[in-house]
């Protein structure tokens, strides 16, 4: 591997442009080629990127400038695109979730030999999350004892021209947003146990409501509507709710709540945002100034600091056990009964506080 880390990145939708923003400029690490279904797009792309090629999948994976594989692909693909990846002998960093099916995500563990595989999300390495994280890890809210996570809405056919995906195996609100809650939730409180489920599915289509397909009705697949709750290893119990079927919530995204306090955790879907915390007796909430994380964070952190760390704070493992918790609450809402994990892994290191001007 020469003093530049490449990375090769297989599909160049909506999400790519982020990843984009926070790759491209890096001198350590730079984006040496792309592929896309769309070759026309990936030779758009490629142009605009200096040293940048576009390549077929075939090619890219096995291209000797390619340290490590970007799988920005559709769920569905997640898994065709890493094992290419890990047969070619490159590393992996992908979109969420790690696979469609823990099955899948399995095969790619097993299959990466020497290499590292890491996934997103990698928002909760940014002061958001890693700032709540420190609050505590800092022991101030006492003994963690539970949490909540909550994420509702109406359904993306709302806005999404081709929401297709989102209502097909490896999506669903638990499979799309899940990722950054739950992710979330082990930084926090460490590896889950055990789940117990329950899900519905309000009805069997939707329509879609803006674009080209306006009005057309889709297939549902998969259940719309999933809360439970999960056994974290060090005792504490948390709740989670994520819904297609929602207009609106006043919830917080995530909070704790400890022996002698509470925090407010903001969106783990964004890297920054407000930590509040609440103590016994207190007479109201209190904002806590960034104190852990990546400032001013892309996605592509994630693999920016296993490359420049080592550290393992976005990786396969976890991404594992998430997928794990997540197929797990759905089979205990399909059987009526609680589901033990089969998976574990370390909570990740703390991020320590890092601003822009440090890691850009």
């Amino acid at each position: 591997m020469g003093s530049t880390h490449g990375v090769g990145v297989v599909g160049l939708g909506v999400i790519f442009a982020q990843y984009r923003e926070t790759l491209v400029g890096l001198g350590d690490i730079a984006i040496v080629a792309v592929a896309d279904l769309d070759r026309a797009r990936a030779e758009d792309v490629a142009a605009t990127i200096p040293g940048c090629r576009a390549l077929s999948v075939a090619e890219l994976t096995t291209d000797p400038a390619v340290d490590t594989v970007l799988n920005l692909t559709i769920p569905a693909a997640h898994a065709e695109v890493a094992l290419a990846a890990l047969a070619g002998g490159k590393n992996v960093y992908g979109e969420k979730p790690l696979a469609a099916t823990l099955t899948q995500a399995q095969q790619i563990m097993a299959a990466r030999g020497q290499a590292w595989v890491g996934g997103a999300p990698d928002t909760v390495l940014g002061t958001g999350i890693q700032t709540a994280r420190e609050v505590v890890d800092s022991g101030r809210i006492g003994r963690p004892l539970a949490a909540t996570a909550t994420w509702v809405a109406p359904g993306h056919e709302a806005w999404h021209p081709n929401p297709d995906f989102y209502y097909r195996e490896g999506g669903g609100p638990l499979m799309d947003m899940g990722p950054y809650y739950l992710t979330s939730l082990v930084h926090l409180l460490g590896p889950v146990e055990s789940v117990s489920g329950a899900s519905s599915r309000s009805r069997d289509t939707r329509t879609i409501a803006s674009g080209p397909r306006a009005g057309e009705e889709i297939p549902v697949e998969v259940d719309t509507y999933v809360t439970g709750t999960l056994r974290h290893v060090g005792g504490a119990i948390s709740t989670v709710v994520f819904s297609f079927d929602s207009v609106a919530t006043h919830a917080a995204p995530i909070e704790v709540h400890g022996e002698t306090g509470s925090i407010a955790v903001p969106d783990p879907n964004m890297f920054e945002g407000d930590v509040q915390v609440r103590m016994l007796g207190a007479p109201d909430w209190e904002s806590v100034a960034p104190s852990a994380g990546y400032g001013d964070a892309g996605r592509g952190i994630g693999l920016i600091d296993h490359v420049r760390t080592g550290a393992d704070r976005a990786s396969g493992a976890l991404a594992l056990h998430v997928l794990e918790i997540m197929t797990g609450l759905l089979q205990s809402a399909r059987e009526n009964s609680p589901f033990t994990l089969t998976t574990t892994v370390q909570r990740p290191a703390l991020v320590p506080l890092t601003p822009a001007s440090d890691w850009s």
